[in-house]
């Protein structure tokens, strides 16, 4: 039989990284009231941010590298096609957004002044002072994190939908205890 749920480490990855993507994308937009620019605390509220998306993209890589290893349970036969199609293009864009996000404020610190500061260990820069391409990499940053946001919202209204409609789509993804036709 094939299993119907997602596998416990997918699962997992699943609501760990929606977890704290929520709570490092709150904190971007929150860096400015948090840490106003010119201020002495601003260094070491960027430097946490840039330490915690690291890490962040380190664990998103993971969850890629076991996606692409691990087949998908197959969908639901109660979902439309439409639906099917819908879920599989948010899923593509949620992913895309995964990474671009993380590598772009990454690639753009490393061509600003202040590069990165690994919980306060300077990591040596492999790109010069260049403040437009500094630029250019974290506007596509702070583009993402608001795409990002509206397909993450997106995601949970989708989840709100099946939740209602009690179609079993969330138990795919739950991490409620596996039974014994789950994951076998």
């Amino acid at each position: 039989m094939t299993a119907q749920r997602y596998d416990r480490v997918a699962r997992l990855l699943h609501w760990l990284i929606g977890a704290l993507l929520l709570a490092q994308i709150a904190f971007g937009f929150l860096l400015d009231d948090i840490a106003p620019r010119n201020t002495p605390a601003r260094a070491g509220v960027i430097n946490l941010h840039k330490s915690l998306g690291m890490l962040l993209g380190l664990l998103i890589l993971a969850r890629l590298l076991w996606r692409l290893t691990h087949k998908p349970p197959p969908w639901l036969p109660s979902l439309p096609r439409w639906q099917q199609r819908a879920a599989h293009w948010g899923h593509v864009l949620l992913y895309v957004c995964m990474v671009t996000m993380p590598l772009s404020g990454y690639v753009a610190s490393n061509f600003s002044k202040h590069g990165v500061k690994f919980f306060g260990t300077p990591l040596a820069p492999w790109g010069p002072e260049l403040p437009e391409v500094y630029k250019f990499f974290n506007g596509v940053h702070v583009v993402t994190a608001f795409v990002f946001s509206a397909l993450i919202v997106g995601h949970v209204l989708a989840a709100i939908s099946h939740l209602l409609a009690r179609d079993g789509t969330l138990h795919r993804i739950s991490l409620a205890p596996d039974t014994e036709s789950d994951d076998r």
